[in-house]
């Protein structure tokens, strides 16, 4: 069998990564690492909770489907007629799980042994979806409780009621799980009819590192794949404003102490764009409030905040937030300092050395993050979810990031009119 193959090579640490293109449609993503007695696989789809509204080309009309149809996939596919797929990875020594997000949905195990059968295990179950009404019945009923258990997480419901403030349209917004009302509405019909539409093998891609070869992907791979059509796919948002929808709310909760989580919106990127902002956008909030920065030790000074406090970014698809969340008994007052550390650095410039530190030890750590097989793995997939781009883009975007990049970066993404601030407060305190 012909391959279309393309050989990536880090050439700061020797890696290399073997992109395959299977005459299936499937993308095949490769890091052999043979000092290791580990092997990770991950079989992914660009689908996830977000994709609530498509068309294929073709279509006259575009499909709109109840929220959470995703997340409901992903557990049924480990369903089927005559087994229990966990059971058979359980046979192989193979630790198999999945998971399923804003913007993919990725089906993976890790082994130490029997590699090829595991392999054969995953790309089997993934292709043969199988759904009945008593299954999908049965299936609301579980992931109904489930959504109840995430409406009494207070972490949970304070990430969402923020997105909630700073998103008016897209469906970012909305649980991944959905909600009871939305999963009562999914049907087989709708689970095969977003099968088809995105797990097509064009639409995904199959990831592997560790103790293992292209040989050994492969040979389990023509055995199993079956070919896909090629498809123009189309999913469609409704237009979102650059503005927040309200710039707090607050929920009362059973909690020991408030939380809360800072939300900052900004304009979305594509491909190796995205990536290259968000990198800069973290870097830059690091500097500003990150544990090394003076904000942070003086916050922590004052107790407005304590060691809990961290910063992150989200962004996909139409989408692009950074993000700080913590505890505090003043959470407006921890915003309000972040607010006027951040205007003081637009107005007097960072902190020189600080970004210089910070930068070479994101540096280092986008150079060591595929030394395993674990996070080797978990690189081939984001790499690819993210337009696919090279798994090694990390380190030489990082290289190039410059302060000039870091100031337009927070003038442009750190803008106290499109802030927002989620708080989840003890039910006797009222703020």
């Amino acid at each position: 069998m012909k391959y279309e193959t393309t050989v990536l090579r880090d050439t700061r640490t020797g890696d290399i990564c073997h992109c395959i293109q299977h005459p299936s449609g499937l993308e095949i993503r490769v890091m052999e690492q043979p000092g290791f007695s580990t092997a990770h696989a991950m079989f992914g789809t660009k689908y996830g909770s977000i994709h609530t509204r498509f068309r294929l080309e073709g279509d006259a009309e575009y499909t709109t489907v109840p929220e959470g149809i995703a997340h409901f996939l992903e557990h049924k596919l480990f369903e089927n007629e005559d087994c229990d797929t966990f059971a058979l990875f359980n046979q192989e020594g193979a630790c198999a799980n999945a998971y399923t997000s804003f913007d993919r949905t990725v089906y993976l195990f890790s082994c130490s042994q029997n590699f090829d059968r595991s392999l054969a295990i995953l790309l089997d179950f993934v292709q043969k979806p199988y759904f009945t009404e008593a299954t999908v019945a049965k299936e609301q009923g579980i992931i109904a409780q489930e959504i109840k258990m995430y409406l009494d997480d207070p972490g949970d419901r304070l990430f969402f009621q923020l997105l909630r403030c700073l998103y008016h349209n897209h469906p970012v917004q909305l649980d991944v799980a959905g909600s009871v009302e939305s999963i009562a509405q999914i049907t087989p019909e709708l689970l095969y009819a977003c099968y088809r539409t995105f797990y097509n093998l064009h639409n995904m891609v199959l990831c592997c590192a560790g103790n293992i070869t292209v040989e050994q992907v492969l040979a389990v791979a023509d055995k199993l794949l079956i070919n896909a059509p090629q498809q123009k796919l189309e999913a469609v948002f409704l237009p979102e404003p650059e503005s927040v929808v309200k710039p707090y709310a607050c929920t009362k909760m059973a909690v020991g102490k408030t939380m809360f989580m800072i939300g900052f919106k900004s304009r979305p990127e594509e491909g190796i764009e995205e990536l290259r902002a968000a990198l800069t956008a973290t870097l830059v909030f690091n500097v500003i409030a990150g544990s090394a920065s003076p904000l942070y030790q003086k916050l922590m000074s004052e107790g407005l905040i304590n060691d809990a406090f961290n910063t992150d970014y989200l962004s996909g698809d139409g989408f692009f937030c950074m993000m700080a969340a913590g505890e505090s008994d003043d959470p407006q007052a921890v915003q309000g300092a972040l607010l006027a550390e951040i205007e003081r650095v637009k107005t007097e410039g960072l902190d020189m050395n600080l970004f210089n530190t910070l930068k070479r030890a994101a540096y280092g750590e986008a150079i060591t993050v595929n030394s395993a097989p674990e996070g080797a793995v978990s690189t081939l997939v984001d790499s690819f979810m993210a337009h696919r781009i090279s798994p090694f883009a990390r380190a030489e975007v990082l290289s190039t990031i410059t302060p000039e990049d870091a100031m337009q970066c927070l003038r442009e993404r750190f803008c106290a009119d499109k802030v927002c601030l989620s708080v989840i407060a003890p039910e006797d305190n009222a703020l």
